[in-house]
């Protein structure tokens, strides 16, 4: 899940993309690390499963990302307003520990276990469902944002999109039906967990790294709790396989959401969000050169369906007789 994504359905979503404001090198060097690491995850999941269980992958790189923004947090102390580095107040630490098992336990469970039965290409697509979800979820379930007729028929895109990244009609569906399920039920999650923080967390005083950090560190602490039933098991331990879990936790759980971070602070979190459409790119070429999945024609035609969706649903696209409405009132 991709911390750029939660805040780009926003109003601020709302406006055209603007150029990047601030930043130079660096910014574009943080974008890139994060959209390629986030986009090469389900090429290292799919590594590591051959030697360990879908749940002591959930485990690793959850609990690798927690230490990992620990590390950063304490390095870094970061404050707002002079405030305290950590919050207070008991209820801030229960809505951490809600969005720590929605928007990592449940989801780095789900695609792990997905991805026994589905194509690393595969995952990396549905997980570009996101915003999609996010939109679904923030409107009808916590009332967060409204939407337009645009936005509206933006879902409804994304949905279709979905419809053909899955096939139907294909006779040798049932095999990864319940897989791809899995998937949307990861992104629904992170769609859960978007609008849970925008209804909950978002007008608090604490820094976005810190915030990072309490959301990946609670999901570390229910992983450590739950070590007897998710970590204990066999395994086959080779370069490979420790490398890829490395990556997935320290990388990809950890050092790219402070990434991310900076690229939020300094683009905006809507040109940030540009994120989303790298990602599947990375994993679809990773897994068709490097690991030699399939690619129907399908896959990459329901992509481009579900990200004309996205640019519906967020406002960057708009109908005509929108885009007149929007232009009345400005």
């Amino acid at each position: 899940m991709r911390v750029s994504i939660s805040t780009t359905s926003a109003g601020a979503a709302a406006q055209a993309v603007a150029a990047p404001r601030r930043g130079g090198i660096r910014t574009w060097a943080q974008f890139l690390g994060a959209g390629l690491v986030w986009g090469a995850s389900f090429m290292f999941m799919a590594v590591a499963l051959a030697g360990v269980s879908f749940t002591q992958v959930a485990w690793t790189r959850t609990v690798l990302g927690g230490l990992t923004l620990g590390l950063v947090v304490l390095a870094v102390r970061p404050r707002v307003s002079g405030g305290s580095v950590l919050p207070r107040e008991p209820v801030v630490w229960m809505h951490f520990l809600v969005i720590g098992v929605v928007g990592c336990v449940i989801p780095f469970l789900l695609f792990s276990w997905a991805q026994q039965s589905v194509t690393s290409s595969l995952a990396s697509i549905l997980n570009a469902t996101t915003p999609i979800m996010t939109a679904l979820v923030a409107t009808l379930a916590f009332r967060v944002e409204r939407l337009d007729a645009s936005r509206w028929l933006g879902v409804a895109v994304g949905i279709a999109g979905v419809v053909v990244i899955i096939a139907p009609w294909r006779s040798e569906l049932a095999g990864s039906l319940v897989g791809q399920l899995a998937c949307l039920g990861a992104t629904a999650c992170y769609g859960v967990m978007f609008g849970y923080t925008r209804r909950f967390l978002s007008g608090r005083p604490i820094a976005q790294t810190t915030f990072a950090f309490l959301q990946v560190g609670m999901g570390a602490l229910v992983m450590l709790l739950l070590t007897p039933v998710l970590a204990v098991g066999p395994v086959a331990l080779s370069l490979p396989i420790v490398a890829s879990l490395a990556v997935l936790g320290i990388l990809g759980t950890g050092l790219a959401y402070v990434w991310n971070i900076g690229v939020i602070r300094d683009w905006g979190p809507t040109n940030a969000s540009t994120v989303t459409y790298v990602t599947p790119v990375v994993g679809v070429v990773l897994g068709v050169v490097v690991l030699g999945d399939p690619l129907s024609w399908n896959e990459p035609v329901g992509a481009l369906v579900v990200m004309l969706g996205i640019l519906l649903a967020q406002g960057r696209v708009r109908m005509p007789s929108a885009r007149r409405r929007a232009n009345a009132r400005g």
